[in-house]
């Protein structure tokens, strides 16, 4: 006798048997129980979650005749009568079973309808069962629309799909419909083991908590995996052959992963990562599993009390709750987001497991601020302040810049604040090297953007009584800003680097060189630049300013030569075109505020000036940035 498949050989024979659709189960039960019986069922789910299985099992309870041959339509048919045996053989003459993705068409519907005409041969019902009805074509389902709503009394449609979308309404509508759901893994895992159990296959728990994953919901997968995960290990199920079948990861390396993330141990994440390129385990796999163990630690962190009813003997679960104790929230939450959104990206890449270290390690370069990264054996420790940068703290100093409250007889809503600018939106497109500059340098370059027009937003508001009289709204002046200590060498040298800057004559790092430095001494052909940055003394850099001073100076002489030296920057281009800018905003923001129209606006009207709409035109040429 050959070998029967263990997907075949534990079919359900009956309702009780059934795993994973109770309340399918219960629906059908009771109304065959009370015989309130409708003329088409639509079964949809998933492959493997047993639509098939339900309708023969239907189709038997509809024909059974009961082991005396005296019985009649029951939710718990006998299984021995000549009806259930026939059905369960596929031999009942009473029971159709049309594939519908092999016979899609109007004549192969047409030939199935012509037999509907005639009354069962040998049973109570006549059964047609259309598998995967949502492969018929438009003229096929208009075909079986009058019949499928007005069947003869002792006919039942059953209608099967995985894709209850492509079904037409006119179809959904003459049916009664149940969702097979996927079955958790779980309710797999029990399943299996009463099988292996029936079997005498040893197992370990383990082997089929792996199995019961793979499955993905499909109880028949998981038997066709079990079936062979058998002959793989040669009648035993043990986890490391069950593992390097499926070619899953082993949950070890996603913790020990995870662990170097939570740690900010960046050299551990990428020894992991090479140990899973040599033993060929998938990238995919890695970010599908880092995934599934964030969400359980997310759920953890989240309701604490969520993994007390969980399986004791599963390891995973000990470790998975460590992890949401050692892993912030918001990593976590960071963490799933990448790993979900890497899986795109290693089809991009020319080595996936290049990708997957990318994405392990983008968490690290995008850790939260306040997060501690450690290398290994070392204690968590916070990042150290940089030290305080004076140009930043003038510009921190400047408060923003607030109309005062209104009169009595203006609501408070009148009021009209300014917020501090913001000179970083008008920089022009970074160049390649802005990785080499310091933050703090970046607000300073030259505006390239078109002219900014003054913005006011105005509006209006109801009127409720009688309008006061004009009174004038008072506004405070706004604070100034802070210039750098003037010097004549600072200004002979902003005024040459804005206009080598504003004729693009220096570009890149030889522009930043000029803008973040401050001249100490030019004398006998030679330059001397301060900085603060040691990055930004590059010789190409060097050489590309010397040729644009020449170029600027108009001199026919030889360039003269820059000599750069580290140091402290009081006064610098850039801290002067900062200085600049700022009073520019307060001028504009003052003009606005004191305009006679905008107070009357706000005044009589309830406008108010909406913050940070108000912008200072571009400075004329000529003038200091």
């Amino acid at each position: 006798m050959s070998y029967l498949v263990l997907a075949r050989k534990y079919r359900p024979r009956n309702f009780s048997e059934m795993v994973g659709q109770a309340h399918v189960v219960q629906a059908l039960g009771n109304a065959l129980t009370t015989q309130r019986l409708h003329h088409a069922y639509l079964f949809t789910g998933t492959r493997g979650v047993g639509k098939t299985t339900i309708s023969r099992i239907l189709a038997k309870s509809l024909n059974c005749l009961g082991a005396d041959g005296q019985g009649g339509i029951t939710a718990t048919p006998c299984g021995v009568c000549q009806a259930c045996t026939d059905i369960d053989s596929g031999r009942f003459v009473d029971y159709t079973e049309l594939d519908a993705a092999s016979n899609r068409g109007v004549d192969e519907i047409a030939q199935l309808l012509e037999q509907a005409v005639y009354k069962p041969v040998v049973g109570r019902f006549k059964v047609f069962m259309i598998d995967e009805v949502h492969m018929l074509t438009n003229t096929a389902f208009n075909a079986m629309l009058k019949t499928l709503e007005e069947p003869p009394e002792y006919l039942k449609f059953v209608l099967a799909t995985t894709d209850p979308q492509k079904v037409p309404a006119t179809v959904l509508s003459r049916c009664l419909q149940f969702n097979l759901r996927p079955m958790a893994p779980e309710t797999i895992l029990e399943h299996l083991g009463q099988v292996l159990q029936t079997e005498n296959v040893a197992s370990e728990p383990q082997a089929l908590r792996l199995l019961a994953r793979a499955a993905r919901g499909s109880m028949r997968d998981a038997l066709s995996l079990t079936d062979q995960a058998i002959a793989f290990g040669s009648g035993q199920l043990q986890e490391v052959s069950v593992r390097q079948m499926l070619g899953s990861v082993d949950r070890s390396y996603v913790f020990q992963l995870l662990d170097a993330l939570a740690c900010g141990d960046g050299k551990g994440v990428v020894e992991t990562s090479e140990v899973l390129r040599l033993n060929g385990l998938s990238a995919a796999a890695t970010l599908e599993e880092m995934a599934t163990v964030l969400q359980r630690m997310a759920v953890l962190q989240a309701v604490p009390g969520m993994g007390e009813g969980d399986d004791e003997s599963d390891p995973d679960i000990a470790a998975t709750a460590r992890l949401a104790e050692a892993l912030p929230a918001d990593e976590t939450q960071l963490l799933y987001s990448l790993c979900l959104h890497g899986r795109a990206e290693l089809g991009l890449a020319p080595d996936e497991y290049a990708a997957l270290t990318m994405v392990l390690l983008r968490l690290l370069a995008f850790k939260p601020a306040g997060a501690g990264a450690t290398t290994r054996g070392s204690a968590v420790e916070p990042p150290k302040k940089p030290p305080p940068d004076p140009a930043r703290a003038a510009v921190a100093a400047v408060p923003a810049m607030r109309a005062p409250s209104a009169p009595a007889t203006v609501p408070a809503r009148m009021t009209a604040p300014a917020a501090t600018p913001d000179f970083a939106s008008n920089r022009p497109p970074a160049p390649v090297q802005r990785a080499q500059v310091a933050p703090e340098f970046v607000a300073s370059e030259v505006p390239q953007a078109p002219p900014w027009e003054d913005e006011l937003l105005a509006t209006p508001a109801p009127a409720t009584g009688p309008v006061p009289a004009p009174a004038p709204v008072q506004t405070a002046p706004p604070a100034a800003a802070t210039p750098p200590p003037d010097s004549p060498l600072g200004t002979e040298w902003t005024a040459l680097v804005n206009r080598m800057v504003a004729t693009e004559m220096i570009a890149a790092l030889a522009r930043e060189l000029a803008l973040q430095s401050e001249l100490r001494s030019q004398g006998e052909g030679v330059w001397t630049l301060r900085v603060e940055r040691e990055s930004l003394n590059q010789a190409a850099a060097r050489e590309k300013l010397q040729v644009a001073l020449k170029t600027a100076l108009q001199d026919s002489g030889p360039a003269p030569r820059v000599v750069v030296e580290l140091g402290p920057v009081s006064d610098s281009p850039s801290r002067r075109n900062a200085a600049a800018a700022l009073e520019r905003q307060r001028q504009a923001e003052e003009t606005i505020q004191n305009d006679p129209f905008v107070q009357d606006m706000v005044r009589d009207w309830g406008a108010k000036i909406v913050p940070g709409s108000i912008k200072p035109r571009a400075p004329s040429a000529g003038k200091p940035i």
